[in-house]
């Protein structure tokens, strides 16, 4: 009689079952020690958020310098506000700013340098030198407006504040010098599990002659680049009231601005994408020495440049890289919105207005008034002028001249660009773009009569006041002594509308 013979089903499939947890656990393996110089696919930062450091895993120094060109051309429509009754501007003696102007174009190429240095892992020194190889101006014809510039540019009664068309000299030298430092506070190169996060600090020194106000071709026996206390622009001190400062000027490129920039990025990368964002804001302290110092005065309502913020929003796209030779292609789209706040700036009209022969804008102001010694009531009301005033000017207070720099209100810029860059080796990269943007419309010579914030002195009240009916004086303020009627005052102010820009730029960056 045969046994039978009982078989373990467990122990048929123990062979089967080890090996395959030894094909399972192969890949589990420990990693084999990477290479400093190895690369690390997909994880890198663009270029954006990218920092270059020092004292990193087989790289103890790194240093970048970059070079580009790039050009810019904008053009405007510059109207003015207008209560003439007629088609297309205003009735009902109701005011409007669509009388046309002027058209404005400008056109500026601009060779920019930057040179980085890592300091240490994710910490950079940086600075940047932007090269103006040349910045021009003109105002022309804007729909048969030069036709009519004796209205459209009409100061005081039969003065005209400039001529159509005006051409204003070419400009060049170096914008300003910057200094910078970059940190990133994450690195997902470092740590995949999160974003690549830039915090950067930027300084921004003027270098150079900071812009005045000219004209390419002046009147004769007047000079191109006069002094703003130059009551008749010929280049000589022969006036009453003119100023001792009367040599002929350079057009200037700067400023006349120190420069404090903050900004900060963030992006993460997604395999063959990576979106980003960011924040950037831009702080400007007049320099003295620049026009803005002939026109900072106590009572002045607005003297200082205007804020700029920017939020960023964009997406890299790597459609092709090559790691193990350090290559690799970049497709860049990004949008920008800037918010301008008011301040007193170089506007589309500087150099027109800051070089007009027009009385109402070279004569000067006093930057004060004083007590009215000889006012009275009662000689008043007996006739006397003199004695009505309860403040007069004072002549002993400062002087104050108009340079064309002009309260610009606020207004949003809206840029979109697009550029490519290429990974040529791993030393070399080139950059190609283009770039368009779109400022709103807003008002190039808001400064105000009377400042408010000075209202305790009648004596120092000037115009600034209010009659009541027993014959006292309220006051409402002090007078601001950077108000021109003639284009300041309603119905006299300049508009800038349609403004658009477009660039196209390119780079060139070596990595050491």
């Amino acid at each position: 009689m045969r046994a039978a013979t009982r078989v373990d089903p467990g122990a048929a499939l123990a062979p089967l079952a080890a090996a395959a947890a030894l094909l399972a656990a192969s890949p589990a393996a420990a990693d084999e020690p990477r290479s400093a110089t190895e690369p690390r696919l997909m994880v890198e930062t663009g270029e954006i958020t990218s920092v270059i450091d020092a004292f990193d895993d087989g790289d103890n120094f790194d240093l970048n310098f970059s070079f580009g060109f790039e050009h810019a051309s904008k053009s405007a429509k510059i109207r003015r506000e207008t209560s003439i009754a007629a088609p297309g501007l205003s009735t009902g003696g109701y005011t409007s700013n669509l009388l046309n102007v002027a058209s404005y174009s400008e056109a500026t190429s601009k060779f920019n340098m930057r040179l980085d240095v890592g300091v240490y892992r994710d910490l950079a020194l940086y600075l940047r030198m932007p090269l103006i190889l040349s910045h021009s101006r003109e105002l022309t014809d804007l729909d048969g407006s030069a036709a009519h510039q004796a209205v459209a540019l009409a100061g005081a009664p039969g003065e005209q504040l400039f001529s159509l068309p005006f051409t204003s000299p070419n400009r060049s030298g170096i914008e300003y010098l910057a200094v910078g430092v970059d940190v990133n506070i994450m690195n997902q190169a470092r740590d995949r599990t999160k974003p690549t996060w830039l915090f950067g600090i930027e300084g921004r020194f003027p270098v150079s002659e900071p812009m005045h106000a000219c004209t390419e071709t002046p009147k004769s026996g007047q000079v191109k680049c006069a002094d703003p206390s130059d009551i008749n622009r010929n280049g000589q001190t022969d006036l009453p009231f003119e100023g001792e400062r009367m040599a002929q000027r350079e057009p200037g490129v700067g400023r006349g601005t120190i420069g404090l920039e903050v900004h900060t990025y963030l992006s993460k990368r997604i395999k063959y994408v990576e979106p980003y964002g960011g924040f950037k804001a831009l702080f400007e302290f007049h320099q003295e020495s620049s026009d803005y110092g002939l026109t900072d005065l106590q009572t002045s309502l607005v003297n200082h440049p205007p804020l700029v913020g920017s939020v960023m929003l964009g997406l890299m796209v790597i459609p092709w890289e090559n790691r193990e030779k350090f290559t690799g292609l970049t497709f860049d789209l990004r949008f920008t919105g800037e918010y301008h706040s008011e301040g007193r700036d170089y506007s589309e009209l500087f150099d027109a207005l800051g070089s007009s022969d027009a009385g109402t804008l070279r004569q000067p102001q006093w930057a004060a008034f004083r007590a009215n010694e000889a006012h009275n009531v009662a000689a008043c009301r007996n006739g006397n002028p003199s004695a009505c005033a309860p403040s007069v000017i004072d002549q002993g207070s400062q002087r104050t001249y108009f340079t064309g720099l002009s309260d610009v209100q606020p207004y949003g810029s809206y840029r979109g660009s697009a550029s490519v860059t290429w990974r040529a080796a791993e030393l070399v990269k080139f950059q190609l773009g283009v770039g368009f943007r779109h400022d709103q419309g807003h008002g190039i010579g808001g400064d105000q009569p009377c400042n408010s914030q000075y209202k305790s002195d009648i004596g120092a009240a000037g115009p600034c006041r209010r009659q009541n009916d027993d014959g006292s004086f309220t006051v409402t303020g002090s007078p601001n002594p950077n108000y021109r009627p003639t284009i300041n005052a309603i119905g006299r102010r300049f508009y800038v509308n349609d403004s658009n820009t477009f660039d196209i730029f390119a780079s060139g960056t070596f990595m050491f």
